[in-house]
């Protein structure tokens, strides 16, 4: 089942911020995110708010849902206001957001940029199973103002594929990147995932391989983490599948360092590698940097000046409050200073670029250069970098640090 929401403040019925969200709105970089909450099968490892054809019920359909989140873009650009909020990206995620018609992801761009306005050379990505898009389909999106995709290939073994339930054959990937270049693309996004149950170092490399093959300008790659609640966790309870292995964990991050950057793709975040600097995911690094984003669609989360707001769960529900007027938000927190200090410390260790030196101890910052987990000399750049150590011990490295 899809995950449960987070307690939270209750939100008023038109959606006002607070007077703190609103200080120096327009300032900071500001993206969008959209939430497609549609699949075809549940994936045994997803804990995602994402719903099948027979778990939807009335009151919500795939057919009447671009209009429906076009409604709460037209509510955001009430919520906030006049101010000059020029989209600099734009991520639809899901979900499986291509089994919606390409005119429909289209129609949802239209209302961002009619309402707030791309800023030129905006970034627009969405995410795609390899099994649900085509050339033409591609075109069409193309054609929608979609500049970038990223595609769920996750392994490149069919009996890992089976574990995670994952419906596409490992050759697929090859030719849905072929046809995004064909189609117009600059910039196409392989996620990987590594640690399944019964995966070996074999097939680990054999899908770094495929994946690098395939010649994409970014590849996401991501430990598997059993999720409660999951078909997943429930065969690992059962003792069907074995837990992953941290240190299996760790030699496949390893691996994924060396291969990736052996065909110049860098790290440019702790699972992210990019083949120039334009290739980096610019709406991920907006999260990463504390800029502010309006997540529309159900269970999306937004964030604007140290407020965070997420909608209710389920689409019907979703849908019913936007036709009645009032917000589709569940409940929302206020940041205080030393929340958003933490929250900042722990994405920016995150980054190749890292964060800056003062917002830290500099007793706990020599201890973690003592201990390898970041790059030397932090006061001298300003920037506490953590090292290939670091990373793999980013936790660890994070809790220590705050």
């Amino acid at each position: 089942m899809p995950a449960t929401l987070p307690d939270g403040d209750p939100v008023p019925a038109d959606g006002a911020l607070p007077r703190s969200a609103l200080d120096g709105l327009g300032t900071r970089p500001f993206a969008f995110y959209v939430h497609v909450p549609f699949c075809v099968t549940r994936c045994g490892y997803c804990d995602f708010n994402t719903y099948t054809a027979t778990e939807l019920g009335a009151g919500a359909s795939r057919e009447a849902y671009a209009e429906t989140v076009v409604r709460e873009i037209r509510q955001a650009r009430r919520v906030l206001g006049d101010a000059e909020l020029p989209v600099r990206t734009v991520f639809v995620g899901g979900g499986t957001p291509t089994l919606l018609p390409p005119g429909d992801l289209g129609a949802v761009l239209a209302a961002i940029d009619a309402e707030f306005g791309l800023a030129p050379g905006a970034e627009v990505t969405t995410e795609a199973n390899p099994e649900s898009v085509d050339l033409a389909y591609l075109e069409g999106l193309r054609a929608a103002g979609f500049t970038r995709v990223s595609f769920g290939m996750q392994s490149a073994r069919e009996h890992v594929l089976r574990v995670l339930d994952r419906a596409h054959t490992p050759g697929r990937v090859a030719d849905v990147v072929d046809w995004t270049r064909k189609a117009g693309f600059a910039h196409v996004n392989l996620d990987l995932i590594y640690g399944t149950p019964g995966e070996s170092d074999d097939d680990w490399r054999a899908s770094l391989e495929a994946a690098l093959a395939a010649e994409p300008d970014h590849v996401s790659a991501y430990a598997l983490i059993v999720e409660e609640g999951t078909r997943l966790a429930a065969r690992v309870r059962r003792g069907e599948l074995a837990a992953p292995d941290d240190d299996a964990m760790a030699d496949r991050y390893l691996m994924a360092e060396e291969m990736l950057s052996g065909a110049g793709l860098r790290w440019y975040e702790i699972s992210n590698w990019a083949a120039s600097p334009e290739a980096a995911c610019r709406h991920n690094l907006l999260y990463w940097t504390g800029a502010d984003w309006w997540g529309a669609g159900p269970g999306a989360h937004s964030h604007v000046g140290g407020t965070r707001w997420w909608n209710v769960k389920h689409p019907a529900a979703y849908a019913a409050r936007l036709a009645e007027g009032v917000t589709p938000a569940h409940a929302r927190e206020v940041l205080d200073d030393a929340d958003r200090r933490v929250e900042r410390i722990m994405l920016e260790l995150r980054l190749a670029d890292g964060c800056p030196v003062d917002l830290l101890d500099d007793a706990a910052v020599r201890r973690a250069v003592g201990d390898g987990l970041l790059e030397p000399a932090p006061a001298a750049s300003g920037r506490a970098v953590p090292t290939l150590r670091g990373r793999l011990l980013a936790d660890a490295l994070v809790r220590d640090l705050t």
